[in-house]
């Protein structure tokens, strides 16, 4: 029974890539949105807390997207 439930379950995972779909949570940001706040935070405008409620994000988020444009 359970080998039939892991077969199904891989069979609709590919079917569904097939299609086009991905599995997993949507971002939150475009990558328009990681760029501006990115902009927004190294040149002096905003700090990464003002950014993160403005975005409507967590702190670690935008702590995140500076850490990677380095």
């Amino acid at each position: 029974e359970r080998a039939m439930l892991r077969e199904r379950t891989k069979n609709g995972l590919d079917a569904a890539r097939k299609e086009g779909r991905v599995g997993g949570r949507r971002p939150k940001l475009t990558k328009q949105q990681q760029d501006e706040i990115v902009s927004l935070v190294t040149s002096g405008k905003k700090t990464g807390a003002d950014a993160a409620r403005l975005f409507q994000v967590h702190p670690s988020t935008v702590s995140r997207l500076l850490a990677k444009d380095k």
